[in-house]
């Protein structure tokens, strides 16, 4: 790899002196421009270095942004613990409180995971399973905790 850096380099050296004589060359006397050979900045060196990587293996390739910015992306479940539950307040039209947890999941991330349906046994160092999905009224809510599994009791029957 260095060996091919350093053939770069000094076929950019080259073309950079070359490309000095003959503009200095019709303004300035022989020993005059000789040591202007030397003398480029580096900020000039450095974008006629860049210029000539990318004329010999075309321009960098664009990298792909996601969108998805959540740590559960790309996995379907993941074991976690309740660091704590919390109440979330829905945006705008919409109005009442939503059960939260926070959750410590077992990569090391936290995230604040939607308690579905009516109550929940959850508490401080509870195993819980935590699937993706955003809840869509609620600022920050990323996960949702599976109901059934670990120490999260299932649903109770609604009256």
């Amino acid at each position: 790899m260095f060996s091919r850096l350093g053939g770069l380099l000094t076929g950019l050296s080259s073309t950079i002196s070359c490309s000095l004589r003959a503009t200095t060359s019709t303004l300035l006397p022989s020993s005059a421009a000789q040591s202007a050979t030397f003398s480029t900045s580096f900020p000039a060196w450095r974008n006629n270095f860049l210029q000539f990587i990318h004329y010999r293996n075309g321009p960098p390739k664009r990298r792909a942004r996601s969108k998805d910015k959540s740590p559960i992306s790309g996995y379907s479940h993941f074991k976690g613990i309740v660091l704590k539950t919390v109440i979330r307040h829905p945006k705008k039209p919409n109005s009442g409180n939503r059960k939260c947890a926070i959750v410590r999941l077992s990569t090391g991330a936290e995230v604040c995971a939607y308690i579905p349906n009516v109550g929940h046994n959850l508490q401080e160092h509870s195993q819980v399973l935590v699937k993706g999905g955003r809840r869509r009224d609620l600022i920050s809510v990323k996960a949702n905790i599976v109901r059934g599994k670990f120490d999260c009791a299932p649903a109770g029957g609604r009256k």
